[in-house]
């Protein structure tokens, strides 16, 4: 039995449609890829700096009160600031 044009058609598209879908699949995990890739080396950058920072501190070659001060106006979660042995951080205006 051969197939009306009709039908090749049909199967065609749908064809097509599945193809598409997968071209799309593909280009997400792609982008995903991607955006893990450049998670994680902009947090290799942020621990390397650190890393770098406080080598200064124990080397002297940097103050630890620079630190300090860079520390407590940049932190703002609790147990983050505590790390540093800094207090809650004050609320802009109240002295």
């Amino acid at each position: 039995m051969r197939m009306t044009i009709e039908e090749r058609i049909r199967q065609t598209e749908e064809r097509l449609k599945q193809l598409k879908a997968k071209r799309q699949q593909i280009e997400a995990r792609k982008r995903a890829a991607e955006a893990k890739a450049k998670r994680a080396a902009d947090t290799r950058k942020k621990i390397l700096i650190g890393a770098a920072v406080l080598a200064m501190v124990q080397r002297g070659d940097w103050k630890e009160e620079y630190l300090l001060e860079i520390m407590d106006y940049a932190l703002s979660r609790a147990d983050d600031r505590a790390l540093f042995g800094l207090g809650p951080k004050k609320e802009p205006g109240t002295y």
